[in-house]
């Protein structure tokens, strides 16, 4: 594999060929620059790392299996291979990022963290690390959220975070992570901002797809483990801001794998978006012929953002991943296949990953016989309600 194409260190200007950067007010970035020293110094630090690696295994459950699912295969005719990140603690792979920033929290000596989220997870995640280490927590969620994901708010709030619902623009994500932006700007002496996923302004999109490496790295040592020294042909994981994808991506990068990152198809940057900025980075993004952003739309919260992290835009540019997308009845019909063969309900996040295995498969797009590995990011507890509500 080329050197240029492996997912490294951006450096300081945070670019990922003409993508990442550092767009915000001046304000911020004196904040930025801080936490990017103190990512890079813990981050080099053995004992930070040694920290991490305990609270991972022994508070989130890591290493999460590889679960070869025999009647899904059997079904699709091809070997599917699942890496379980709905089986952690708070059931999704967000625990992984928020325990290590929320150890860099104290690191820096900070009381607060405040947090965006979408379906919820995220916020969940964030507030449960809070609990852990002591640290006051904020989490910034859309109003529309809010009601779809009743759930987990209730979860935050059990947790002692407090829950703002977020009633501008849109009332979804983009708008949870503008409000937590204001936020941090206001109280950045005694605040970190926890950001989800791998977007936003340098460090976060190296720093976060760090973080979430350990689902790459874990899988690809359990699929050769499994299949016997050998790469599964095709990686897949569901992408928003692309947390899940690119920790998954950054394990196999260097393999021969072909990298499939799949989007909403009502929230499709890579395939219906222009490069543009917003959130402190340059990235593709929904966007009218005047540059304003487009409402995304997803019947999964999770999805439901306009753009997409900046390292994914390059991933696609030059070729070393691709973008594909699943409507909404596709990820119902492909929710509902999973849990009938497999006795695995998903979140409607990784759902949208298999219901284009669904149909790749079917088409031919993925060759009889190929070896998949599939990134489940979360369970399907906190959709239960939706679906039901979509299916009856």
């Amino acid at each position: 594999m080329k050197a240029d194409i492996a997912m490294a260190d951006p450096g300081p200007t945070g670019r990922f060929g003409e993508y990442g950067g550092r767009y915000v007010p001046e304000s911020l970035v004196p904040a930025c620059a801080e936490v990017e020293a103190a990512f890079r110094g813990a981050w080099s630090d053995p004992a930070f790392r040694a920290r991490l690696d305990s609270l991972l295994a022994d508070y989130a459950g890591r290493p999460t299996p590889v679960t070869r699912a025999e009647r899904l295969s059997n079904e699709l005719g091809v070997d599917v291979l699942l890496k379980r990140e709905d089986l952690t603690h708070t059931g999704s792979h967000k625990i992984n990022n928020v325990l290590g920033q929320g150890l860099l929290t104290l690191a820096m000596g900070k009381s607060r963290m405040v947090a965006e989220t979408g379906a919820g997870q995220h916020g969940v995640a964030t507030a449960t690390a809070a609990a852990l280490f002591g640290l006051e927590c904020v989490v910034y969620m859309g109003e529309v959220d809010t009601q779809r994901q009743a759930l987990n708010v209730f979860r935050m709030k059990l947790l002692g975070a407090e829950v703002v619902p977020v009633t501008s623009g849109s009332r979804t994500l983009k708008d949870a992570v503008n409000e937590a932006m204001r936020d941090w700007v206001a109280t950045v002496a005694d605040t970190h901002y926890c950001l989800g996923s791998v977007m936003g302004p340098h460090p976060y999109p190296w720093m976060v797809r760090e973080f979430q490496s350990v689902v790459g790295n874990e899988a690809r040592e359990q699929c050769r483990a499994i299949l016997g020294g050998a790469d599964p042909d095709v990686v897949v994981a569901c992408v928003g801001g692309g947390s899940n994808a690119a920790g998954t991506f950054a394990g196999f990068v260097g393999t021969d794998a072909r990298l499939v990152g799949v989007e909403a198809a009502g929230g499709s940057a890579i395939g219906r978006g222009i490069p543009g900025v917003l959130h402190g980075m340059r990235s593709y993004l929904l966007q009218d012929e005047w540059g304003q952003i487009l409402e995304a739309e997803s019947i999964s919260a999770g999805l439901d953002y306009p753009g997409i992290g900046p390292e994914h835009s390059w991933l696609a540019d030059n070729g070393r991943a691709q973008y594909r997308s699943a409507s909404d009845d596709e990820v119902l019909d492909a929710l509902q296949l999973l849990a009938r063969t497999e006795g695995i309900i998903p979140a409607l996040e990784p759902a949208h990953a298999l219901a284009w295995l669904v149909r790749a498969a079917k088409s031919g797009e993925v060759a009889a016989g190929s070896t998949v590995m599939m990134t489940l990011s979360g369970r399907g507890d906190k959709d239960a309600e939706t679906v039901m509500g979509l299916l009856s």
